[in-house]
């Protein structure tokens, strides 16, 4: 048992053991005093702090609503605590659970009046208030109507968000797409590829992500893969030229991006650029190899490109002996000293 449980379980006993020492003191009368009294005395500090805090920051409305709970609460108090008018104590508390209650239900729809939480979403729609329609739709699960409101409201977001809940995947593709086309940011092109994707339309999630990677060219790479899926080989092909630019661009400021230069190349048919760019690679890895020894793993793989075997084993094996140094440092320095002490 942990400490915090047998904390708990003593405090638990503490609890029963006073509870049965007023029953035995004074009979059940006392103790449910002691417990009406107990009970309004937390609530009337608690209202009074809130009371407080509320006239120091000027809010003088609510200060006051604040300050009559706070009497309504004192006077409870009083009235437990001096055993009178239990009828009253007893509408008290009847009072302040149904304030309760009432505040429970007012937020869990904050953005309707009072007067829209008792109208239907229908009616509401038919009265041009759609924002609150759109709450009632949604409350109900009829988030395709929700989604209709919000198109009428311009919350377009919103909508493509209703849309999706409703399973209508490429009706919210077609709103990204168009908050794209409006707004000109990527993050739009992004959804409407995630959405197309989900609806089963692999072409227009293809064609999405294109106009995705013509603002970020990191992912022509994705469009390439995306079109041989669909069997498009001529725009598969043009999306891998693509890729190979982004690459080719990016690799003349850091070494380590030749790798996907040679790949792609390879993959296009260009053995000559590829082998310039595994070389190129290479050089690369054996430069860092000289600062950091994990690289040797990857001038392995540099030289399996440029099919040189021998040499390609020479690096792995200059890996391995890294990693087992690397394993035996970590099982020493994970030793608890005792264990050291006995093994020496």
């Amino acid at each position: 048992m942990d400490k915090l449980k047998a904390y708990l379980i003593g405090f638990l006993i503490a609890i029963l053991a006073i509870a049965a020492g007023i029953v035995w003191y004074g009979g059940w009368k006392l103790l449910l005093q002691v417990i009406l009294t107990l009970g309004f005395l937390g609530v009337t500090l608690m209202l009074l702090f809130f009371t407080g805090l509320t006239l120091y920051a000027e809010s003088w409305k609510y200060g006051a609503i604040l300050a009559i709970f706070t009497a309504i609460s004192g006077y409870g108090l009083y009235l437990s605590a001096t055993w009178r008018s239990l009828n009253v104590v007893a509408g008290i508390i009847v009072f302040f659970i149904a304030i309760v209650a009432f505040g429970i239900w007012y937020i869990s729809e904050p953005d309707l009046s009072l007067t829209d939480r008792f109208r239907s979403a229908e009616k509401l729609e038919k009265m041009g208030k759609y924002k609150a329609a759109a709450r009632k739709y949604e409350k109900a699960g009829n988030y395709l109507k929700a989604a209709e409101m919000y198109e009428k409201l311009g919350w377009m977001e919103s909508a493509a968000w209703a849309y999706e809940k409703a399973e209508k995947y490429e009706k919210a593709a077609e709103i990204y797409e168009a908050l794209y086309d409006k707004e000109k940011d990527t993050y739009y092109l992004k959804e409407a590829h995630e959405y197309w994707k989900k609806a089963g339309n692999m072409e227009r999630a293809a064609k999405a992500l294109e106009r995705y990677a013509e603002e970020e060219p990191w992912f022509w790479e994705d469009v390439a893969k995306l079109y041989e899926e669909l069997g498009n080989e001529e725009k598969a092909r043009e999306a891998w030229e693509r890729a190979l630019e982004y690459y080719q661009k990016e690799a003349g400021e850091e070494g380590v991006f030749y790798e996907d230069v040679g790949n792609i190349a390879r993959k296009l048919g260009k053995e000559e650029l590829a082998r310039e760019a595994y070389q190129k690679f290479l050089e690369y890895c054996l430069k860092e190899a000289e600062q950091d020894p994990m690289w040797w793993k990857h001038v392995a793989e540099a030289y399996d490109y440029l099919g040189e075997k021998d040499k390609a084993e020479e690096a792995r094996k200059k890996y391995e002996e890294y990693r087992a140094k690397i394993m035996k440092a970590n099982e020493e320095t994970s030793k608890f000293p005792e264990e050291k002490e006995n093994q020496s």
